[in-house]
């Protein structure tokens, strides 16, 4: 049933054909990569593509070494948190060190991410929609899984082993803590970390805010059965899971990210020895609900919130391990990616983040999903601003590019991402992509083509700051809702048919995206 459901799209399309798939949308520059039909079709820009291959040539041969990738992946910071988006040190929590990367990198203000953290952190590592994958939604405390999801997928960081590179990953997972779907199981080299979140691991200690699970023996008994881990733990590709140190107060998740962090710089300094080329993904705890001020940062933002000095510290955290690559002569063959892997948890409010956007985390609204995005690389990135598309899954494909080894990259499935790399190196580069599919778990919600964004279904709720916890999901009605994000990017007000030509066309991009899961049938694997 759920397969035939996921080709049916919410009602919109009641029968289409594989050979759609192949056809390019009115709208679209796209077209589909030859010899990859499989992947996602992109627009042909081959002016900057060998502009930005020439770019690497050149720092490879000055450098005698393959670029290493850092990624850092802020769990669900707002768009409009940090400074270079217009929050910061003005709603009370600075940001000058990513804005200070921002400033002297490339700012891209169309980043989208999916509306929740399991699917966005499984999908730039495969590169793959999670209706794909199977991972469509967060794995809870007590889920069941009835199939390893990653067991035939090919993650990044295997297709970056097999071109020389270590990897390894710090800080929070939340894809999997069962046997074979941990990192150092699906292909990191390390990993130093927690598989769940932040509120997972707290909530059992933290008895002003949960006293009915805290103080009640027989829940809290019950919450221990369901076996979820809350430890910090380490694991080596190859080898078995060690415990770390025990979690056993909201004092541990506090300072959990200080921990993290030294254990990246020790990393940092080891492959500066070795010479390798590496993959770094730092994958900060903070500053999912609940936040616990670390001692160091404690009141330290104008805000005085917990929230706000949990933006403070992971503002100070880039900014010390910038310097260490700095610090290690690293900084310069170096490609670093700032985000967030979706929009803020407002349910948490007034202890929350922000976004000028209608929506929050959970929905497909921008607020949901549209998220910071900065990319720096000193000396082979121009300092500029792009409103362009970029889907965080495209760092699949790009973190490959830059690797020399975007042909390990299967063309045996559908890839949702897009190589990326002639926009980002190339001086005034442009994206190859020219539409973005949001996807709430099993659902194709959205559609974005250019600056039209087309709705299908609606995420509802009578209080803007419950959109998880109260929230309902409609069917858009007669018509898909389809607003125009350049003169009202708040998606307040319906343009449709009426007051716009191309409803259409967009509505035939849903075909189009369609016959690809019929021709590659989604995984359940039992959420």
């Amino acid at each position: 049933m759920f397969k035939k459901n996921a080709a049916i799209f919410l009602g919109v399309i009641l029968l289409i054909s594989s050979e759609a798939f192949s056809q390019a949308t009115p709208l679209s520059k796209a077209r589909p990569i030859p010899g990859k039909e499989n992947w996602q079709a992109a627009i042909p820009l081959p002016g900057q593509e060998k502009a930005a291959a020439e770019k690497l040539a050149a720092l490879q041969k000055k450098t005698g070494k393959k670029p290493n990738i850092v990624w850092f992946l802020i769990d669900d910071m707002g768009h409009g948190d940090p400074g270079f988006n217009g929050g910061g040190a003005t709603i009370g929590a600075a940001t000058p060190n990513m804005d200070r990367l921002a400033a002297n990198g490339l700012k891209l203000t169309s980043t989208y991410s999916q509306p929740t953290c399991t699917p966005t952190r499984s999908a730039i590592l495969t590169g793959r929609i999670p209706a794909r994958t199977g991972l469509t939604r967060p794995i809870l405390t007590g889920d069941k899984l009835t199939k390893n999801p990653w067991e035939d997928e090919i993650s990044l960081p295997a297709v970056l082993s097999s071109a020389g590179y270590k990897s390894v990953l710090t800080g929070k997972w939340h894809i999997g803590e069962l046997e074979g779907m941990r990192p150092f199981d699906v292909g990191f080299d390390e990993y130093y970390g927690y598989y769940g979140a932040e509120k997972e691991i707290s909530q059992e200690f933290d008895k002003r805010r949960y006293p009915d699970l805290v103080l009640d023996s027989f829940k809290l008994d019950a919450y221990h059965k369901s076996g979820a881990s809350k430890d910090l733990v380490y694991g080596k590709k190859g080898g078995k899971e060690q415990l770390i140190k025990a979690t056993t107060s909201v004092e541990d998740m506090a300072e959990a990210d200080q921990v993290l962090k030294d254990f990246s710089i020790k990393k940092i300094r080891e492959f500066a020895k070795s010479g390798e080329p590496f993959f770094l993904e730092h994958s900060f705890m903070k500053v999912h609900t609940d936040v616990w001020a670390s001692k160091k940062f404690e009141g330290k933002s104008a805000s005085k919130y917990p929230y706000k000095d949990g933006v403070v510290e992971v503002d100070a955290i880039i900014g010390e391990i910038v310097s260490e690559l700095e610090k290690n002569g690293l900084l310069e063959n170096t490609f670093i990616f700032i985000t967030s892997d979706n929009g803020p948890q407002m349910d948490a409010w007034p202890d929350a983040g922000f976004t000028p956007f209608r929506g929050t985390k959970g929905s497909a609204w921008e607020g949901g999903t549209r998220v910071p995005g900065v990319v720096y690389w000193k000396g082979m990135i121009k300092p500029r601003e792009s409103a362009e598309l970029f889907d965080l899954m495209d760092l699949y494909n790009t973190t490959a590019a830059i690797a020399g080894a975007i042909d390990k990259v299967p063309t045996d499935r559908p890839i949702d991402g897009i190589n990326q790399v002639g926009f980002l190196l190339a001086d005034n580069g442009q994206s190859a992509r020219d539409r973005i599919h949001t996807w709430v778990e099993r659902d194709l919600v959205a559609i974005r083509i250019h600056e039209f964004k087309m709705y299908f279904m609606i995420t509802e709720s009578d209080n803007p700051h419950l959109m998880i916890d109260q929230s309902t999901i409609t069917k858009s009605g007669l018509a898909p809702w389809l607003f125009n994000l350049y003169i009202d990017p708040k998606e307040s007000r319906v343009v449709g048919h009426a007051l716009n030509a191309w409803t259409a066309s967009i509505s035939a991009e849903a075909k189009y995206h369609a016959a690809s899961f019929v021709k590659f049938p989604p995984k359940n694997v039992g959420l």
